[in-house]
């Protein structure tokens, strides 16, 4: 799966992280984008695409429970109405729409807003409060 870096650094705004023809249908891949502070560091963000209804979710890459970067590489699903991810590592189920955990409702992983335009998908961060 391909990891690619994000340049824009603001947050708030809507930044173009990739082409949808990037994206492989009800999979994830994760992308780099720069820490608010505008430092050198990096957050990741796994994204998942949905080709049937041309909608791509995006949710921190970062497992709370297994402590690593790895959401993207994660099982997309449903649980009742909802569309989740589980976690390669110990099996979380995680909203894509919410970022809340099904089985431990005290996590909860930050989600951020995504559109398509013309074949490019755009990613908001969300504001620091």
């Amino acid at each position: 799966s391909p990891v690619m870096t994000i340049t824009a650094i603001e947050q708030n705004t809507w930044v173009d992280v990739c082409h949808e023809d990037d994206l492989i249908d009800q999979s994830g891949v994760c992308v780099l984008l720069p820490t608010p502070q505008a430092s050198a560091e990096y957050c990741q963000v796994a994204l998942f695409y949905f080709a049937q209804l041309k909608v791509v979710y995006a949710i921190d890459n970062y497992d709370p429970f297994g402590q690593a970067n790895v959401l993207y590489r994660g099982i997309v699903g449903s649980i009742g109405d909802e569309l989740m991810v589980a976690s390669p590592l110990y099996k979380q189920h995680f909203s894509l729409t919410t970022g809340l955990c099904f089985e431990d409702k005290t996590h909860i992983i930050p989600v951020y807003e995504t559109k398509i335009v013309d074949g490019v998908v755009y990613l908001r961060r969300p504001s620091v409060e």
